[in-house]
């Protein structure tokens, strides 16, 4: 599913025009970026949340050349599901099988 699938989907569901639809989805993105930038953590209840981690610095190998890389310390972003979500899409895949 694309940004574009989303945008039709919420706009057939509220009415709104694919615009609007489209300004409300791009605002949500940018503001859940922005929070992950500041180092902020996001929390939607039965969806997930959203985190920044801190990656340690290691030694990495290339896959293509075997050679060894010293990977620095970073940050990434994280996203953990919710019990509630996980537990629906594990029973919703089981009931198509």
């Amino acid at each position: 599913m694309t940004k574009a699938d989303i945008v039709d989907n919420i706009a057939a569901a509220t009415g709104l025009t694919k615009v609007e639809t489209e300004a409300v989805v791009d605002g949500f993105l940018a503001t859940v970026s922005g929070a992950l930038k500041n180092g902020e953590s996001i929390e939607i209840r039965g969806f997930g949340s959203f985190k920044v981690k801190m990656r340690k610095a290691r030694m990495a190998r290339n896959p293509r050349t075997g050679e060894e890389v010293f990977v620095h310390e970073h940050y990434v972003p994280v996203f953990k599901v919710s019990k509630e979500l996980r537990n629906t899409v594990d029973q919703n895949l089981k009931a198509k099988e």
